[in-house]
């Protein structure tokens, strides 16, 4: 159940309480003393009937109850109710405590006597007008309080809300209907009028104004059986006369006249009589369930809108109030059942807590005018320790523009180094000279920006379009880096990009990511990439080339083919690459593997990388899953002590039959509907886990193959760029059994050597015997 909090209150919480609760037995002449015994200490009552024979030997009905109380009231007078029940209740609302008072109990079980009492005697009067009559000395005997008492009367008939205090002369008819809304001060009803009551006989006379306006009617087991539910609350706010204090205490205290529960059987009603009775037991019924939902700590919501009581009691009902409960009850054994019924209610109210807290709150105009005092009071104390410490000229008043201005003027002069220091003299100096530096750093940004469009153009790098159109001018590569930028290493030489290399790489990679991004987005985003995609991008990627060089000959002008061709062409072959100036020492390998995976290993790098967050994101999807398993796997262990613990109260009760079908009530019908609908989600989220574990280990082993792929690839190009000697690759470049990555590199050494002696000594033999003369054949020995 979920509290408001008022920001202009202050709850002092206190202890939680049980909810108070007491059995008045009505008196009669035919008491079934047989049955119905109380406890020595006066708060327990047992009820004991004999076994039914009619049902044979085994007969497993149950025949004793025993149910302790706060306190049993037989043959006790109107005071002795009173002040065992109410006099501790009222007493603690004139110190800020809520308070709710209900007699719940059969028709005709003297539940209206307990609370209104009978107008003929005066020492009949109940619990209501005594609450008044209290409230009244006590507020006497406060003389140092101000303390203010409203009233108001609702009736709950037919669900439906009606103001039985609506017929007084003063009070405006209306003709929208009542309603009750919630606020974070409460729960009120909307169009209920309350009305200020100054002395105990205006509260009187409130009050029977609003008994003449109930509605009753007569059966066979009561002449005068209220047929609504009524409730009076009484409204306290007390103020301190002593304008000091600004903190007030308001309470109100409910008292509700349940209307009785009926069994058509007994009553005999009929028409409108049977319709009010369906209606009052429907909405007792709603209030039981709520009682029980209340005294269940496991259960997180308490339908209190199932009735318009149950809403308009819902801040009564185990809230920050004092409550108790009165159930009135027969002592006639041919009342047993409903006797049983109100006893059993009255136990589920004992199992509910409150937490009575005093409402607290401020009056916003005593709360500014002792401030002011306290702002002036303090300016005082200022101004003499100022003078004690020749402080003279102070003020600790809002600066003006002329204060700020010459502040502003010290500020930039410190900046600019012509003022050592700057005077302060008290807090608000501080705070504005922090604001001025703030001023003049803004300044100066905007007048650096001004600076900058003037001389160039300054371009967002999360612009897209605007990236295209630059790109498209030739300022920047496809990536959005300037070419020529520099790497911050040298001597501010500029860097050119891998995209803007002489030859027809950049436009390779163009051609490259079109390709590789279309077939991305036909397959989907978040699809893994197998190994055998990364071996068709490593094989094609000569292919690419090549088609690419043949489309840039041929859309090139003639003019721009004689220029090439007057200059040296830098080829992407791994053969003319070679030429190219090598360094002295090879880079480290952390290094050069930042620059392959930039450059010739991208697209392996991008794949690797895409398996890799498809890899995690399984991976989270497969620990919440688990997470939500464990939580209903807790639910359903939960789940079934309540429903074991059902079934043994039902057993213990005594199972009924009808049919040959078993009867149930309602809360372990709930929880095995719940047992079902758990156990179908831990089914299904236990098949997802299973279904996201075989995707996890498909994506890991795909993730290793990149990355033996990526490194495979990297050591390839690193002997190929720094390791492997000019005269080594050649070799290697020509077709044959022989090819970098599949040998170490000090054993392919040495076998490309082997090979080019081979080549060479072959070579030799060969030109020496075309210079043989040929008259010298003959001599040359067979």
């Amino acid at each position: 159940m979920k509290r408001h909090k008022d920001k202009r209150r202050i709850i002092k919480m206190s202890t939680r309480k049980k909810v108070h609760t007491y059995v008045r037995v009505k008196p009669t002449d035919e008491f079934a003393y047989e049955m119905i015994t109380f406890g020595e200490d006066n708060k327990s009552i047992d009820i004991h009937i004999k076994k039914d024979s009619r049902r044979g030997i085994v007969n497993n009905q149950q025949t004793d109850w025993s149910f302790k109380l706060d306190g049993v009231l037989h043959d006790a007078s109107q005071d002795c109710v009173y002040d065992t029940v109410a006099k501790g209740v009222v007493a603690q609302a004139l110190d800020g405590y809520n308070g709710t008072i209900m007699c719940y109990g059969q028709t005709g079980a003297g539940k209206t006597y307990t609370m209104t009492g009978t107008t003929e005697n005066y020492k009949h009067r109940g619990i209501l007008p005594r609450a008044l009559q209290q409230v009244f000395r006590m507020i006497e005997e406060r003389p140092t309080h101000s303390i203010t008492v409203r009233v108001s009367y609702l009736e709950i008939y037919n669900e439906a809300l009606f103001d039985l205090l609506s017929t007084l002369p003063y009070v405006g008819n209306s003709d929208t209907p009542m309603s009750i809304v919630e606020s974070p001060q409460g729960i009120f009803v909307k169009g209920l009028s309350v009305h200020m009551t100054g002395r105990e006989e205006d509260a009187f006379s409130l009050l029977f104004e609003g008994e003449t306006n109930r509605i009753i009617a007569s059966h066979t087991m009561n002449k005068n059986s209220s047929r609504s539910h009524c409730i009076f609350t009484i409204y306290i706010e007390a103020h301190s006369r002593s304008l000091s204090d600004e903190k007030y205490i308001t309470s109100k205290i409910n008292l509700v006249d349940l209307a009785g529960s009926e069994r058509v059987g007994k009553t005999g009603s009929e028409g409108q009589i049977l319709k009010e009775a369906t209606y009052i037991n429907k909405s007792l019924s709603f209030l039981e369930q709520a009682i029980i939902a209340l005294g269940d700590r496991r259960r997180e919501h308490v339908p209190f809108r199932q009735c318009k009581l149950t809403h308009a009691l819902k801040d009564s009902l185990g809230g920050n109030c004092n409550m108790v409960i009165v159930a009135n009850v027969y002592g006639d054994a041919t009342q047993l059942d409903e006797t049983l019924s109100s006893l059993r209610f009255a136990s589920r109210m004992k199992l509910i807590t409150t937490e009575p807290s005093i409402n607290e709150k401020y009056d916003a105009e005593r709360m500014v005018k002792n401030l002011e005092k306290e702002l002036i009071l303090l300016k005082q104390e200022l101004a003499i320790h100022d003078s004690l410490a020749n402080r003279v000229m102070v003020t600790y008043d809002p600066m003006d523009e002329v204060q700020i201005a010459e502040i502003n003027s010290q500020v930039r002069r410190y900046l600019d180094g012509s003022l050592d220091e700057i005077d302060i003299i008290n807090l608000r100096q501080v705070q504005e000279v922090f604001n001025q530096f703030r001023v003049i750093l803004s300044q100066q940004e905007e007048e650096v920006e001004a600076s900058l469009r003037k001389k160039y153009t300054l371009i967002n790098k999360n612009d897209f379009a605007t990236i295209t159109t630059v790109h498209k001018a030739g300022l920047v590569d496809v990536e959005g880096n300037t070419v020529g930028e520099t790497d911050g290493q040298g001597f501010g030489l500029g860097v050119a990009p891998f995209s803007a290399k002489p030859g027809k790489k950049g436009k390779f990679k163009k051609t490259f990511r079109d390709i590789t991004g279309t077939s991305t987005k036909k397959e989907g985003l978040l699809s893994p990439v197998s190994a055998k995609d990364i071996d068709s991008l490593s094989t094609s990627r000569s292919q690419l080339l090549s088609s690419s060089k043949e489309a840039d000959v041929k859309d090139a002008p003639s003019h721009d083919r004689e220029a090439s061709s007057s200059e040296p062409v830098v080829s992407d072959s791994p053969k003319e690459d070679s030429r190219t100036t090598r360094p002295g020492t090879p880079p480290p390998k952390p290094s050069a593997f930042e620059e392959f995976k930039n450059e010739r290993g991208s697209e392996i790098n991008r794949i690797f990388k895409q398996n890799k967050t498809i890899l995690n994101d399984r991976r989270k999807k497969a620990s919440e899953t688990a997470q939500r398993i464990n939580s209903i796997k807790k639910e359903i262990d939960t789940t079934k002590e309540a429903l074991d613990v059902q079934k043994t109260f039902r057993e213990e009760q005594g199972e009924y039959e009808n049919k040959g079908l078993m009867i149930m009530d309602e809360e372990e019908f709930l929880l095995i509907l719940k047992l079902k609908e758990l156990k179908k989600q831990y089914r299904g989220e236990y098949q997802d886990l299973r279904d996201l574990k075989a995707e996890i280990q498909y994506c890991q082993h795909l993730v290793d193959q990149c990355r033996q792929r990526l490194l495979t690839e990297f050591d390839i190009w690193y002997n190929e760029s720094f390791l492997i000697h000019e005269d080594v690759q050649a070799p290697l470049k020509a077709k044959g059994s022989i090819r970098l990555g599949l040998l170490p590199l000090s054993k392919l050494t040495s076998l490309v050597r082997l090979k080019m002696m081979r080549i060479n000594l072959a070579k030799s033999k060969h030109q020496s015997s075309l210079t043989v003369p040929t008259r010298s054949l003959s001599t040359m020995p067979e």
